[in-house]
């Protein structure tokens, strides 16, 4: 009964199979020139619509580093969630990568961005003020750390403010394919259509053994990318073993495919704690996490059982939406989870739900 991550699955069968087949192959071209790379990278221009340029590297850390290094220089200011990943998670990856660029969160309900709040800070960082950092980015993530979903409309709306404040667009997309099959839209319309400069396109998290990509619609901004790679050390000289991850990741939609199973058994998984008395989902379900509010009691007596999920940063929340008793729970569905492993967890919660109850207090 382990919802701590998706990362704790391995990798799946075809993935595993191309991966070990171009392990096996004779002489190939070096740094990205191998035909795996070539094959990837003509399945996202298919998957997108559009021409694009791509960098593979094997952690997400690296992909939303040396996107947002791509767009802002060492003076400059991203504005994020104010418990996004890259401000939260990423040990100051892009402060580093950038060379000392500031990351600002702004806070907003479901993990979400609102322009609201967007607007707001905007006005407290007005351009040419020498002792304030130059707003220079927008990064928003796809899903959020709440597992919600921006719509192609949420978006545009974002982006449209951040274009008139001159600023550039970057996508967290560590779970880019369960927001997509949630959304129920093309991969263009919540991404280049809706105004997003640069993807961090995920793979590992959804299925891939190490592998994702920075990928430039707006292709000024790849102009130095392969130099910051490089000079990070995320180039691989053996660049097949990253192409071939992510061309049979895409190959017959097969990470939609995984996407899709994950997010069914959290949308089972959502439903089966909701029906239950004591528990209450903040958020909806619109990818493959599912966020509880428990009490503490319940929570450490499901985790005595076995089960494994963390505890998550209830800042997201509405002011009283969470007692002193309570918590609020992540709970992960990966490509791996089975039917019976959720259904495990939704027997012994509710066994161990009756038990707390009728506890004497």
């Amino acid at each position: 009964m382990n919802f701590g991550s998706d990362n704790i699955a391995g990798a799946s069968e075809p993935i595993i199979a191309a991966l070990a087949a171009a392990a096996r192959e004779g002489a190939e071209g070096t740094y990205g020139s191998d035909r795996w790379t070539t094959d990837a990278v003509g399945q996202l221009r298919d998957v997108f619509e559009t021409d694009l340029d791509v960098l593979l590297v094997p952690t997400g850390t690296a992909a939303n580093a040396l996107s947002l290094a791509s767009v802002t220089p060492p003076w400059g200011g991203i504005f994020c969630h104010a418990a996004a990943h890259v401000i939260d998670e990423e040990a100051g990856a892009p402060e580093f990568f950038t060379g000392g660029a500031k990351l600002v969160g702004i806070a907003g309900r479901a993990g979400k961005l609102e322009p609201g709040g967007l607007r707001e800070t905007l006005t407290r960082f007005p351009r040419g003020l020498p002792r304030q950092v130059q707003g220079s980015a927008l990064s928003l993530s796809q899903a959020t750390e709440c597992g919600t979903a921006y719509s192609p409309s949420e978006i545009g709306a974002l982006t449209e403010l951040a274009r008139g404040a001159g600023l550039a667009v970057h996508m967290d997309g560590a779970r880019f394919a369960n927001a997509l099959v949630g959304l129920g839209c093309s991969a263009a319309e919540t991404t280049w259509k809706a105004g997003i400069d640069v993807l961090s396109f995920g793979a590992t998290k959804n299925g891939a053994l190490a592998c994702e990509a920075v990928i430039f619609f707006d292709r000024n901004h790849a102009r130095y990318a392969e130099i910051q790679r490089k000079r990070s050390g995320h180039t691989l000289s053996k660049g097949r073993l990253l192409g071939a991850q992510l061309a049979a990741y895409l190959q017959d939609g097969h990470w939609l495919d995984l996407a899709r199973s994950a997010n069914e058994l959290a949308e089972r998984l959502a439903r089966g704690l909701g029906d239950l008395p004591g528990f209450h989902l903040p958020f909806p379900r619109q990818a493959n996490e599912v966020f509880a509010i428990m009490t503490r009691s319940v929570a450490q007596a499901l985790h005595d059982a076995g089960a494994h999920f963390y505890e998550w940063d209830a800042s997201s929340l509405g002011p009283g939406e969470i007692g002193p008793d309570q918590l609020l729970a992540r709970l992960v569905c990966s490509y791996a989870t089975t039917a019976a492993e959720v259904e495990r967890f939704l027997a012994e919660t509710r066994r161990v739900a009756r038990a707390v109850a009728s506890s004497p207090q």
